[in-house]
């Protein structure tokens, strides 16, 4: 089956019903069977299709490039460029943001590939190219120099966190810098589910950290990374307008969520999944049965949150007022482009999404995997 570059919109309500028989493990999946509405080439830019009424609108503008194996981190330089992580082949290559063409910056040394593990996220400060990755013993971050006397490559890794628990599933893996200069990870609790609540293990959590590694002024834990707790697996993590943190987890058979993060409090894994209704607990802003959305990245633009799915081959837009969700999510790209990795806010309404076909779990076409560009309205 080809996938066309028609953007088509689902009803949105559907995404709270409650599937029946959903895989155990919430990242896998295969290829949608929507039929194709078109033929055209996926380097061509999409005409606009429509949708229902309301705020907020994404066609397909193109591919910015394409022929990338296993893509899992995408991070924005400075002038627009892009670098995107190869989780299994643990390279990083510069993606031209105009032209597309790829520039090899190496393979990352350290790195060990297996299962969910790999190279994962990456995140660009002040000369430096931040990346979560899977080692030998555990997954960490490291920091690599890029640009100026290192040239246009990458320096020797740094260790800045080191300990992060790994397993052959649910390794986490996003990081990005928030509003507050500080780094953020989302990490797993590697199938060991009572690794979430335990508070001195860094797994199942979401860590906030200064660029150097250290805990960040202000984290609720005197002395601790961690900065939220009681996750199961966090792989998308984005800001707001007016700085709010939001992460999108991994259900197991149940429900997928969208949260809004705040310090030191207990997001219910393995005690809850999705909405629990209990004090003790935050509750998500949004939930989805596991076969449509099993979410990796998520990106904040135009009002809303974007979300990235792999089983559910989807784009979710969450419609967001303040703190609250102010209407139904809304699915894109239903089976178009297959399993979605990343999605990556790039200023003026535009975002970058990036497919996940050859990751082992996907079923690979001639040009993938793709760095999409999307236009939202």
């Amino acid at each position: 089956m080809s996938r066309p570059a028609v953007l088509r919109a689902l009803g949105g309500a559907a995404a709270l019903l409650f599937a029946v028989g959903c895989s155990s493990d919430a990242d896998t999946g295969v290829r949608g069977t929507s039929p194709p509405a078109s033929s055209a080439p996926s380097s061509a830019p999409a005409p606009s299709s429509a949708r229902p009424a309301g705020d907020g609108r994404v066609t397909v503008a193109g591919t910015l490039t394409e022929g990338l194996r296993s893509p899992w981190g995408l991070a924005a330089l400075p002038g627009g460029d892009l670098l995107v992580s190869s989780r299994d082949e643990r390279t990083v290559t510069r993606v031209d943001g105009r032209s597309g063409a790829k520039t090899s910056l190496g393979e990352v040394p350290g790195v060990v590939p297996g299962g969910e593990g790999g190279l994962m996220g990456l995140a660009v400060r002040d000369g430096w190219v931040y990346a979560y990755l899977t080692a030998e013993s555990d997954n960490r971050i490291v920091r690599m120099r890029y640009g100026g006397g290192a040239g246009d490559r990458l320096g020797a890794p740094e260790p800045v966190l080191t300990g992060i628990p790994k397993g052959v599933v649910h390794n986490g893996g996003r990081i990005a810098f928030g509003p507050d200069g500080m780094l953020y990870a989302g990490t797993g609790e590697t199938g060991r589910t009572g690794l979430a609540q335990d508070r001195e293990s860094l797994g199942g959590k979401i860590l906030r950290m200064t660029p150097e590694g250290r805990p960040a002024p202000g984290n609720p834990f005197p002395g601790s990374v961690v900065y939220s707790y009681g996750h199961r697996n966090v792989q998308g993590i984005a800001w707001d307008a007016e700085g709010r943190l939001w992460a999108a987890e991994f259900g197991q058979n149940t429900w997928d969520e969208l949260n809004l993060v705040e310090p030191g409090r207990n997001y219910g894994w393995p005690h809850a999944e999705g909405r629990a209704g209990e004090a003790r607990f935050v509750d998500p802003v949004a939930q989805w049965p596991t076969s449509e959305a099993s979410p990796s990245g998520i990106a904040y633009a135009r009002g809303a949150v974007w979300m990235a799915g792999l089983r559910g081959e989807r784009l979710w837009r969450i419609p967001l007022s303040g703190a609250e969700r102010s209407g139904e999510p809304e699915a894109f790209l239903a089976g178009e482009y297959g399993r979605l990795r990343t999605v990556l806010a790039g200023g003026d309404g535009r975002l970058w999404l990036v497919t996940s076909e050859t990751d082992t779990r996907g079923t690979p076409e001639a040009g993938d995997d793709r760095i999409l560009r999307l236009d939202v309205r």
